[in-house]
């Protein structure tokens, strides 16, 4: 079992959306494309946002810092601005 499991990764991430807002993340899809990005960019030698990860694995790295809030998703729109 995947903990934190996509449901939950997809609530935290949605959670800062505002009352009437489109949700952030629609998809699954949506949170492996973010997760695998950050995981590529730690392989790139970018430092880790979380202190003492439960794992060493980039991929579980990246999720636990979007699971903790450490990174934000930005819509594509936002992102090219």
């Amino acid at each position: 079992m995947i903990h934190p499991s996509y449901v939950e990764l997809m609530k935290v991430v949605n959670d800062e959306a505002e009352i009437g807002e489109e949700p952030v993340v629609n998809s699954r899809y949506s949170i492996v494309l973010a997760t695998s990005k950050r995981a590529k960019q730690i392989i790139a030698g970018a430092q880790p946002l979380v202190t003492r990860p439960k794992c060493n694995k980039p991929l579980s790295i990246a999720v636990e810092e979007l699971y903790r809030g450490e990174v934000k998703i930005v819509p594509e729109e936002e992102e090219n601005i």
